[in-house]
Formats: structure tokens, C-alpha cells, sequence
């Protein structure tokens, strides 16, 4: 039920004191046009409705804090509480980005140390805290490489992408207005070398990749992928989506990586439920620094201050100073971590993901007969024998009150399930999702026609999800 459908005239939940500026007043200071001529539909409801409503709603969503969220490409863990309490420091929460320099120095030192906190865990050599989020992330260093070559001359149009990238790779350079080419990927998961010589040349600009890869392999020939692109003249670009893996372990600058964007609201802990809110930082190694967006926040003499002089930069690509709640929460997140911990939030991830995979080999396909890192891609081929499809497996785990994993992602994979228990999850939960996934493939062996109606135990069952992508409601009509 809508809240406008408990609606009862006259029902108030607060009440507000009687207008004291005259009426006149205000009408020879508003023009007519912008003067309601009706009062606004909203619900007549009173404080008990407004808040059993929403508590109500609230308890039919699922979240991180309810459940296992094995959501393969998203790094869905656990939101520590210390960071919300952080954020919610009246010094962070009620400042305001019009304010001067001189009353935000400590929010100011937050920006200035999370620079540097992610330029020692990347190796880049500066990073901008502004993108809110990880498309964003990549729409702005895509700019920079752009800017890059225009300042050198070079007309380069081409961003070259693996065929298991994220959707967003090619979606953020055609922004850009380059070219996208895909390379294919090798038998092993990988990027085929050979196909990349070929694709490779005097346009490329950049080759966007995440190490490891979108079905959590590690690229064992970056170096030579890193060798092959530079001598080309072009950019190496990671994509941060899979840091969370090699956090601690290997940085991106290392392997040679010229451009990274990082997804806080993944590899750091900062909550991304319902689509938002989230941030997309970049770094970039030094030759590309002076194209950052402005302002950099730097210190002169004790003094927080915001750098316009960025002598070719991009210009801002954000209203104000990034997403700063949810940066400071992930500058929570890497103090509470501390050096040695943030290299476990990696080596944990990696364990738990190969625990499950080992599991659950037995009883799906695993199409890439490897060490996986923090995910990695199932095949429900087999139970695709018995009439039983990824999404019916996706649909049946929500009746198990477990959320389900991505599916028919990468597209490269038949039947993908895409699995990805982070380092938060406990022994204990792991195996309970393990028995579960076993107790499903048991069922499409033995009883497929089981799966039609499922979820069952959901608030909303089952959905007619051909009719909801070409005939969406998008509007109530009351």
C-alpha cells in the first residue's frame, strides 16, 4: 500500500505556526506565475501512519545488514558502524562547501590525507577526490588521457576494451568520444595476447583493464600487456572495480598502470545500496598530474588550502568536493585497517572466494579451471539440461534469504553466475550459502519444475520481467 492510499482528511502529523509575514508582502515580492493556485497533493496521514509505513518498508527490503550479499563485481561488504558515527561528527555533518577555507581545515585534512592514503595503496602520484563514483571515475581519467594527447599532439581515438569489461568502459569512452575496440579473451580467461597485438596501434589511446578481471582471474601477463601498450604510445587504465583483491598486495603503479579510479563505496567499506551514494577518486602517475581536475586540496605552512593552479587541467568535474561523507568514511575505514589489516581485507577475500568455488565445482561448471581471486564465474549449463536457468537458481536463492549473485555476467560465460563473498563473511555463512547452492542443483536434477514459482516467500513473488522492460509503470495513478 502507498502512503497516499492511508490517506484520511484532515490527518496531520505536525503542525506549523501561523504565517506572520502579511500576505500582501509577499505577493508583491513573488511573481503570480510562480504562486500556486492549489494546495499540493500530499498524504493527510499522522506520525504513527508516516512511521509504521516506512519501518514497514524497510523490513521488506534486503541489506548488507540483514544478509550474505554475494554480488559478484560489487564488493558488497560490510558497512563498519565506527564509520557512520564518524560521519555524523556535527564538525563534518553540518559544515557547508560555501564555507571559507579557514573554518574547514579539518574536513580539508581529511581530503588532503585520503590523497595520500590512496596514492601509497595505488603507487599513483596524486589523485582527485571528486568523481561521485566509479563511471564517473572513468569518464574523468579518460579526460585526462585525452587532455594528455591533445597537449602532445596526438590525435589518438581508439580505447580498447576486454570482451569481459564492465559495461561502463565503452559507455565512458564513448563519452569521451573515442572509438572503442574490444580484444578477445584467451581460453584461460584472460586477454589474448596475440588478439591485442593486432588491435593495438599509433591511434590507441588507452587500454581500460581491471587486474584482476572481471571473472576474478589475475592477468599473469600484465607485464607484458603493460610493455606492448606503452611501447605503442598509449595509456594503461585501471579500473578499480576488483582492487579489493590485490588491496595491500601489488598496486596498480607497479604493474605499470598509468590511470586508476577507485570505487570507495566498493574496496573501502562506504555503503552503495539502492544505487548510491558513492565515489569514483582518480590517480594518475606523475607525467599525468598536471591534468587533474581542480581544485587539489595541498598544505602551505600548517595551512589547508585548495590548488587551482593545476597548469593543464581538466577543469572541475564535480559542484562542490566529491561525495565527502562517503569519503570520510573510507578515511575511517583505512585508519581503523591500518597497513597490516588492509593487506588481509585482500588475502581474506581471496580465501573465501576460492573456499566456495572449490565447494561448488562439484556440483556446476566451472568454466575456468583455475586460482580465482576475490570472485569468480560458475556456469549453470549442467543444470540448463534440465530446463533450469541462472535466473531460476538467482530466484530460488532469495526463497534461502540469501541475496542472489550476479548473473549472465561477464557475457562471455553461458549461464554466469558471478560470485563474490568478500572478506567480511564468516566461516559459518559461507557454508550456509554453499549448502544452499548444492540443495538448488540437487532440486534442478530431481525436481526442475520446483523453480517456477519461485521466490515465493518474498514480498513481491515472481516477475514478468519481459512485460516490466518494455511496458514499465512508472507512475501511480491514484
Amino acid at each position: 500500500m502507498l502512503i497516499f492510499e492511508k490517506t484520511v482528511p484532515g490527518r496531520r502529523a505536525f503542525s506549523l505556526p501561523a504565517l506572520d509575514v502579511p500576505e500582501e508582502l509577499l505577493s508583491n515580492h513573488i511573481e503570480e506565475k510562480y504562486l500556486a493556485k492549489t494546495p499540493p497533493s500530499l498524504p493527510e496521514v499522522s506520525e504513527l501512519d508516516i512511521v509504521r509505513h516506512y519501518t514497514g518498508l524497510s523490513r521488506k527490503s534486503f541489506g548488507v545488514d540483514l544478509g550474505f550479499y554475494p554480488l559478484g563485481s560489487c564488493t558488497m561488504k560490510y558497512n563498519p558502524k565506527i564509520n557512520e558515527d564518524i560521519a555524523r561528527f556535527q564538525g563534518f555533518a553540518h559544515i557547508h562547501p560555501f564555507q571559507p577555507e579557514d573554518t574547514v581545515q579539518g574536513a580539508m585534512k581529511v581530503i588532503y590525507d585520503l590523497d595520500k592514503f590512496l596514492c601509497a595503496i595505488t603507487g599513483m602520484n596524486r589523485f582527485t577526490l571528486q568523481p561521485a563514483a566509479g563511471a564517473h571515475g572513468e569518464f574523468t581519467g579518460l579526460l585526462i588521457a585525452k587532455a594528455y594527447f591533445k597537449s602532445k599532439g596526438q590525435k589518438r581515438s581508439v580505447v580498447i576494451v576486454p570482451d569481459s569489461a564492465h559495461g561502463t568502459n565503452p559507455a565512458s569512452a564513448t563519452m569521451c568520444g573515442f572509438k572503442t575496440v574490444q580484444v578477445k579473451s584467451d581460453r584461460r580467461g584472460c586477454i589474448d595476447i596475440e588478439k591485442l597485438k593486432e588491435v593495438l596501434n599509433e591511434e590507441t589511446a588507452v587500454l581500460m583493464l581491471t587486474n584482476p578481471n572481471t571473472l576474478g582471474l589475475f592477468e599473469e601477463d600484465i607485464l607484458k600487456i603493460t610493455e606492448m601498450v606503452h611501447d605503442a604510445g598509449a595509456l594503461l587504465y585501471y579500473d578499480g572495480a576488483n582492487l579489493n583483491a590485490i588491496l595491500g598486495i601489488c598496486r596498480p603503479a607497479d604493474l605499470g598502470f598509468d590511470i586508476v579510479h577507485l570505487n570507495l563505496h566498493k574496496t573501502f567499506s562506504t555503503p552503495h545500496g539502492g544505487g548510491g551514494p558513492g565515489a569514483g577518486p582518480v590517480g594518475v602517475t606523475e607525467k599525468l598530474s598536471p591534468y587533474l581536475p581542480v581544485p587539489l586540496v595541498d598544505m602551505k605552512d600548517d595551512h589547508y588550502y585548495f590548488n587551482y593552479d593545476i597548469p593543464h587541467t581538466i577543469g572541475k568535474v564535480g559542484t562542490f568536493y566529491g561525495n565527502f561523507s562517503i569519503l570520510l568514511r573510507a578515511y575511517a575505514y583505512i585508519l581503523t585497517c591500518g597497513k597490516e589489516h588492509i593487506r588481509k581485507v585482500g588475502e581474506i577475500a581471496v580465501l573465501n572466494a576460492n573456499y566456495i568455488m572449490k565447494k561448488l565445482s562439484e556440483d556446476y561448471h566451472l568454466p575456468y579451471k583455475r586460482i580465482c581471486k576475490h570472485e569468480f564465474v560458475i556456469s549453470a549449463s549442467e543444470q540448463k539440461k534440465y530446463g533450469v536457468h541462472a535466473i531460476d537458481i538467482a530466484k530460488k536463492l532469495l526463497d534461502h534469504g540469501f541475496h542472489a549473485p550476479t548473473i549472465y555476467f561477464p557475457l562471455i560465460v553461458d549461464e554466469a553466475i558471478m560470485i563474490e563473498p568478500t572478506e567480511t563473511e564468516s566461516r559459518e555463512t559461507l557454508d550456509s550459502f554453499i549448502q544452499v547452492m548444492k540443495e538448488i542443483a540437487k532440486d534442478a536434477r530431481e525436481k526442475p519444475d520446483s523453480f517456477r514459482h519461485s521466490p515465493s516467500t518474498t514480498p513481491v513473488g515472481r516477475l514478468d520481467e519481459v512485460s516490466a522492460a518494455r511496458k514499465p509503470v512508472l507512475r501511480w495513478e491514484g
